[in-house]
Parts: C-alpha cells; sequence; structure tokens
C-alpha cells in the first residue's frame, strides 16, 4: 500500500515496544544500552541539564522543531543515548527505531584556557563541580552561551537515517533534550563531549603541603576533593614484633556462632578487581553509572577494575559494594533513578 509520502501512523505502545525489542537485539551484540528515562513532566532537574536545555531554546534556528522532541524524550521514546568525545549515538523509536549520530567540535583550546582562567579560585572541590553547588559567578562562566562550554549551532552536526527532510527532525529534538537529562545524572560528560579535563579548573588550586608529616593530611585532601580513594592501594600497615608478642600471650576467646543469615554470606563479596567487573557487568553499566551507585567516582572504579588479587578498601566502600551485591538489576538501575 503506497502512503504517498507518509509513514502510517503508529500508537505510541507500540513504537516503544519495538524500541525494546531492537534494543534487546543490540545489547546481544554487545551494545551498552542507555535509556533517557524522565520522571514526570520535568526533563531537567540539575542547573547544568536546564543550562543545556535553556541553551538549545536560545537557537532561533531549533525553536519550531524542539517542542515535539520534549514529548518524545518524556514518553521514553529515546531508547539508547550514548555521550563520547564529540559525539553522541542515539536509538529512538519512532515509526520505526532510527539511529541517530550528533558531532560536536571539541572545545578551542583558547576557550577552555579562558574558562580555567576566569574559575580560578572559585571552585572548592571537584565534587562540588560535579553536584553543580558552584557560585553565581563560576555558574555564569561555564554555561554562558557564548563562551561557556556549551557548543553553537555552527559547533553541532546532526544526523538522524529518518526520512523526514529537516536537519533537525523531531527524533534528533528528543536526543538534545535527552543530553540535558543525561547530564543531570552524570556532568562530567559535559566535559567528555567537549574534550577537555574537568581537573584542569581545580588543579591550579590545590596547594601541596611541604614535609612528610603533611603527606596523611594531603591524601584525606584529595580523596575528598576529586572523590577518589587515594589510599587504597597502599600497603598495609607491619604489626612489630612486640605487639604480635604480647597478642600471643592474650588468651583466645570463643567467637559467638555468627548470626549472618544463609543470603548475607552468599551475597557477601570479595574486593578483588575482577569481582568488581563482575558485579558492573551483572547490572549491564559503564564505569560512570556503576561508579554512581556504589556512591565513588569513576576513577575510583577504574583503578579498583585494574589491580590483582586483593583490594584494600575502606570500611564504608567494602559496605557499599557488599550492599550492591545484594540487588537484582533492576533493583541497581532503580536506585540510579
Amino acid at each position: 500500500m503506497a502512503y504517498y509520502g507518509f509513514s502510517p501512523y503508529v500508537s505510541v505502545g507500540k513504537r516503544l515496544a519495538n524500541g525494546k525489542k531492537k534494543m534487546e537485539q543490540l545489547r546481544k551484540k554487545g551494545l551498552n544500552v542507555q535509556p533517557i528515562e524522565i520522571a514526570g513532566k520535568k526533563i531537567t532537574h540539575t542547573f547544568w541539564g536546564q543550562a543545556w536545555c535553556d541553551h538549545l531554546e536560545s537557537f532561533s534556528d531549533y525553536s519550531n522543531r524542539l517542542p515535539r522532541g520534549r514529548t518524545y524524550v518524556r514518553n521514553g521514546s529515546v531508547c539508547h543515548l550514548e555521550i563520547n568525545k564529540g559525539k553522541i549515538n542515539a536509538y529512538v523509536s519512532g515509526s520505526d527505531t532510527y539511529k541517530l549520530e550528533i558531532d560536536i567540535k571539541p572545545l578551542s583550546a583558547s576557550r577552555w584556557k579562558e574558562i580555567k582562567k576566569q574559575c580560578a579560585g572559585h571552585i572548592g572541590s571537584l565534587l562540588e563541580l560535579m553536584q553543580g553547588k558552584l557560585s553565581k559567578q563560576v555558574m555564569e562562566i561555564v554555561t554562558d552561551q557564548k563562551t561557556g562550554l556549551f557548543p553553537s549551532p555552527k559547533e553541532i552536526q546532526l544526523g538522524c537515517d529518518c526520512p523526514d527532510w529537516a536537519t533537525m527532525c523531531k527524533h534528533v529534538a528528543a536526543v538534545l533534550y535527552g543530553i540535558g537529562a543525561r547530564l543531570d545524572l552524570q556532568p562530567e560528560l559535559l566535559f567528555v563531549l567537549r574534550d577537555v579535563d574537568h581537573h584542569d579548573l581545580i588543579s591550579a588550586d590545590i596547594q601541596i603541603p611541604k614535609g612528610k608529616s603533611k603527606r596523611r593530611q594531603l591524601s584525606g585532601d584529595l580523596s575528598d576533593v576529586f572523590g577518589i580513594e587515594l589510599d587504597e592501594t597502599m600497603p598495609p600497615v607491619k604489626t612489630s614484633k612486640s605487639k604480635a608478642a604480647s597478642k600471643k600471650k592474650t588468651p583466645s576467646v570463643k567467637k559467638p556462632a555468627s548470626t549472618k543469615s544463609a543470603v548475607e554470606k552468599q551475597k557477601t563479596i570479595r574486593p578483588t578487581g575482577k569481582s568488581v567487573v563482575r558485579l558492573r557487568k551483572r547490572f549491564d553499566m559503564n564505569v560512570s553509572l556503576f561508579a554512581r551507585l556504589v556512591g565513588v567516582s569513576a576513577k575510583t572504579i577504574s583503578n579498583w577494575e585494574s589491580q590483582t588479587g586483593r583490594l584494600t578498601l575502606r570500611p564504608e566502600s567494602l559496605a557499599a559494594l557488599t550492599k550492591v551485591n545484594m540487588l537484582d538489576k533492576s533493583q541497581a538501575w532503580g536506585k540510579l533513578k
């Protein structure tokens, strides 16, 4: 049957079902499917995400096509969105499941240098940066539509394999809003997208104390700033012979029987690099999402996974991993909402 250039109407429910089926096929082929899920009517909930959407809506060329994109992203039509250096890959459920590629030019070295210069002295820690807890001055610098991190229309190249003749089709518009929702959860991806290192913003502000007596204090400070457990790979402190001897003299006390249930024992995790990798892959999560689930930085997870043998973790990190290990896949993804 001919449709004279128009695709037949497909209900929202059927579109989403077809998209889900397509994603399952791609997942089996190795794609780390990362859908955009919007809770409620509001697409974004942080200043990062909202600033991105406000920036898009400031483009006169985009204004007419953006509203339908908002509808698509809200109803779950963006069934996959992945942000990498200078590129967004996505799939959107429409009359068919369409593939999109959006290219973003890297930030110029001169512009990044100017941003770092303007931000110097205004960022207390990287943790604050990731949470959007910045002074009004820094927020204005980073999200400035002309001199900040956001790309201009001429730095954005849009691509969708749908039959719509318009460059800014509703599927592209949905993905552009989806980026704002993803930045809500992973603001560091904005720096990845523009191919710059967000650590550079505070590197000049870190003062390294002199003398060995400050080493432990510095380690703690850096852990707080970067969200990385820097002392996890430090060798264990050796017990002196005198202390060991005194321990031998102490009469042993028989420990009471363990009150742990069989389920708790089964879910206890032995912290090794391989076990962390297995746990992350069990949930089909990338490093950034899994790090958010555990409550540490992505760099910490990468550090754990690269090590051999048993990891020396802080009690709170071990407790967090054990707690995550008790979850099933749906529960784990539910924690990220």
